[in-house]
């Protein structure tokens, strides 16, 4: 990869989110800092309102259940808003399970649980960012989602140790929200919500 400029880090506390804004061709980071944490990635295109990334319209696009490595993720209007770049993790992501919200804490029998639903919203009134729909279906980094033979999921521990990470290019200007998801009630973060790292990356000019 081209020699990179780190210009801002976000951290994320465990169980929390956070919104950057990217200038499309700078590259976004995600950060396991600790090890086994799973993230709640959502992206938004600053110029048109409502506009955002689509598990199932980028499902359409790659044939895949996650992108490789080269591939775009696309948004319910079929532009690419990202580019997955790099992935220095295990290569284990989800793009099939919703982010939690109050109702399935509820339904765990611990309504008022933190959920990665409302660190989404509040994540976005901190930039700003007008959007009010439904919660899209995120890109869910680190998250281990295998799927069996008979169709059936299976939810395990993120596999990841310190400092993994997974880094796209933005292909629009765009919001992208992180959520170092709060679930403590499945083994999916291995029990205890830890920190992420958002880094964003300016990449040199390399013109004469």
């Amino acid at each position: 990869m081209t020699a990179l400029v780190r210009t801002t880090r976000t951290e994320v506390p465990g169980g929390t989110g956070r919104a950057v804004r990217l200038r499309a061709g700078e590259l976004v980071r995600v950060v396991d800092i600790a090890g086994g944490q799973v993230g709640d990635v959502f992206a938004f295109a600053a110029d048109v309102a409502g506009e955002h990334h689509s598990a199932a319209h980028t499902r359409s696009v790659t044939s895949r259940l996650f992108p490789a490595v080269g591939e775009a993720f696309v948004t319910d209007r079929r532009r690419p808003i990202l580019t997955l770049v790099e992935d220095t993790s295990p290569g284990q992501h989800d793009m099939l399970i919703a982010a939690c919200d109050p109702a399935r804490y509820a339904a765990l029998g611990v309504p008022g649980h933190r959920s990665c639903a409302e660190n989404l919203r509040e994540a976005l009134s901190g930039v700003r960012h007008p959007y009010a729909g439904p919660t899209p279906q995120p890109i869910n980094v680190f998250m281990r989602i295998p799927v069996g033979a008979d169709g059936a999921l299976s939810w395990l521990s993120a596999p990841t140790a310190p400092g993994d990470a997974i880094t796209f290019r933005a292909e629009l200007d765009s919001v992208v929200v992180v959520s170092a998801c709060p679930q403590d009630l499945v083994g999916i973060n291995r029990g205890a919500p830890s920190p992420l790292a958002i880094d964003v990356f300016s990449v040199p000019d390399t013109g004469s």
